[in-house]
Parts: C-alpha cells; sequence; structure tokens
C-alpha cells in the first residue's frame, strides 16, 4: 500500500522509519522545516540495538500528491485540526486512516472529518522523543503497534495488517481496537498524572512515603471511569498496570511529563481533561485525576496558550 505518516517526531519517525528501512512505500507529510532537517541529516533513529539513518520521502502540505491507501496519523492532539485540513487531497475513496494518537476524543474529530468508511482505530507503545538535532530516539525497547476497524470486519484488513508489518517492532491487528485504545489511555493517564501530581519518576513516588499508595489510587480512579463506559482494563493489563506504576527504581516517565518539565504544550485536553469530563458525565468521583486538571490548567495559562 502507499503510506503516508502524517508526522515525524518520535512516534511517525520511529514506526514510519523502521518500515522505509525495510522497503515499505512510506512519504512523511512534515513542516517545512521538518522537511528541511530530514533533508539535511536523514532520519537517524537511536535505539538500544544502535543507530540507523534513511532517507526518506517528504511532502509537506503545498507538495501533498495523494491520495494514499493508507494515513498513519502521528501528531499530537493540538495539531490534529490543522493537519486534517492538511490531509484532504490525500484521502481518496478506499483510504483507510490509522490514528495513533492519545485518549479516544479524536476518534469523533476523525469520524466527522472523514467518515466511518475511513477511520479504523490504533494503538501505539513506544518511550521515545527527538534530541536536539531532531533525531528519533527511542527510550526502551518498548515498541508495539496495534490496529483494526472500528465497526467489525474489513476487506482491507490484510493489505493494511502488510503495510504495518515486516519491520523491526511488534505489529498486530486487533478484533477488539476501542477496548485496546481505551486499556492504552488508563495506562498513560494514570502513569502521567503521577509524575505530574508528584513531579517525579514512577521509581521516586514510589519510593516517598505514601507513594505507592498515592499511584494505586490514580489507577483505580481510571479504572473506574473505564469501567462506567464499558471499557475496564481486562484482567492482564490491570495487573500490568498496577505492577508498572510501583515499580522499584522504574525511571518511567510520560511524554506529557516531560513536555511538562521541558516548558512545552502538554496534552492535557485528550489525556486528562476528557477523562475527568466522562467521569463526571457518569458520576464517577474522581478527586486525583481533578486535582491534575487543575494542575496542567495552571501549567498552561502560564504558557499562555
Amino acid at each position: 500500500m502507499r503510506t503516508l505518516f502524517a508526522g515525524a517526531g518520535a512516534t511517525g519517525g520511529y514506526f514510519g522509519g523502521r518500515l522505509a528501512e525495510r522497503g515499505k512505500d512510506i512519504t512523511f507529510l512534515v513542516r517545512p522545516p521538518r522537511a528541511a532537517t530530514l533533508a539535511r541529516r536523514g532520519l537517524r533513529i537511536h535505539s538500544p540495538a544502535g543507530e540507523t539513518t534513511i532517507h526518506p520521502r517528504t511532502v509537506t502540505a503545498a507538495t501533498l500528491d495523494g491520495p494514499f491507501d493508507l494515513i498513519v496519523l502521528a501528531v499530537k492532539s493540538f495539531a490534529l485540526d490543522q493537519i486534517l485540513a492538511d490531509l484532504k487531497p490525500a484521502i481518496g475513496p478506499a483510504t483507510v486512516v490509522v490514528p495513533l494518537l492519545n485518549g479516544m476524543r479524536h476518534l469523533d474529530t476523525l469520524l466527522e472529518a472523514f467518515g466511518p468508511s475511513h477511520v479504523w482505530g490504533g494503538v501505539c507503545m513506544i518511550a521515545g522523543t527527538l534530541n536536539d538535532e531532531g533525531d528519533v530516539v527511542q527510550m526502551s525497547g518498548m515498541h508495539k503497534l496495534t490496529y483494526g476497524p472500528l465497526t467489525g470486519p474489513d476487506d482491507r484488513l490484510a493489505a493494511v495488517t502488510e503495510a504495518l508489518s515486516g519491520a523491526d517492532f511488534e505489529s498486530r491487528a486487533s478484533d477488539d481496537i476501542v477496548q485496546e485504545m481505551w486499556e492504552k489511555w488508563v495506562f498513560l493517564a494514570s502513569t502521567g498524572i503521577v509524575n505530574i501530581l508528584m513531579r517525579g519518576t514512577i521509581g521516586e513516588v514510589e519510593a516517598a512515603p505514601g507513594g505507592a499508595a498515592l499511584a494505586l489510587a490514580v489507577v483505580d480512579e481510571a479504572l473506574a471511569v473505564a469501567e462506567a463506559a464499558g471499557h475496564r482494563s481486562r484482567p492482564p493489563q490491570e495487573a500490568f498496570l498496577r505492577t508498572s506504576i510501583t515499580a522499584e527504581g522504574s525511571p518511567t516517565t510520560t511524554s506529557m511529563y516531560r513536555d511538562l518539565t521541558a516548558g512545552a504544550p502538554v496534552e492535557a485536553g485528550t489525556i486528562v481533561d476528557d477523562l475527568v469530563a466522562r467521569a463526571e458525565k457518569l458520576g464517577v468521583p474522581v478527586p486525583l485525576l481533578h486535582a491534575a486538571r487543575v494542575n496542567l490548567a495552571v501549567y498552561q495559562a502560564r504558557l499562555g496558550s
């Protein structure tokens, strides 16, 4: 399939770069400054296994030559509205759009923009960032990509699976992608809220008096919202979350927390605000999640955003 990765940051750059490295037909839609960086340095991926440099094909909104068979959305939530406008020429009659955004709110936006025949669900799990040179840095060995139709069987699944497989990361189709998206949201929100409220890594919070109990209380609130919405995490995922969020010495932080400590805009709206809004609508008390929402609102106001 002719595949467009919308975004070549830590997420899109990693997964799209790994696929391009294996000869898949990958194009990156990027802003002109990012296109210039990639033209000058190439797309460099630093990982625990070593360094790779590829020279990908890039387009900007002004040079987009669609339509594409598959579009993978790998942008921050606050860039979604602009990227949707940019993508219109790339949408053909049978185009599949797989979003790798956090939370669930973006699905409504995408369905309104493109319609249910185009929009699938997607989940990625990777700890990554961009360094000062614009290179992708994979911070751990975790790299998973999951995708699937929102509304049942789809005869395009085999082609999408082929397009997103064969690289050096775990890639699989899901027959219950909405559940998996909720599970990631609960995991990401819980971990990020612990980082943000306590201003530290998971290991630092665990080592503080009462830290583990607080972390588990955050998990309980997030799980209660998911359960009220009909998507409580399945037992293996819940057990993994509880173990991970209380792991002794863990250096784990979320991209939301790393953005906050860097003084950058954060995805508060889709990760925390929307979860609290759903809790309020469903009548679920979430005092710790609410505290995180206020905390992030103060931070965002200081940024002037």
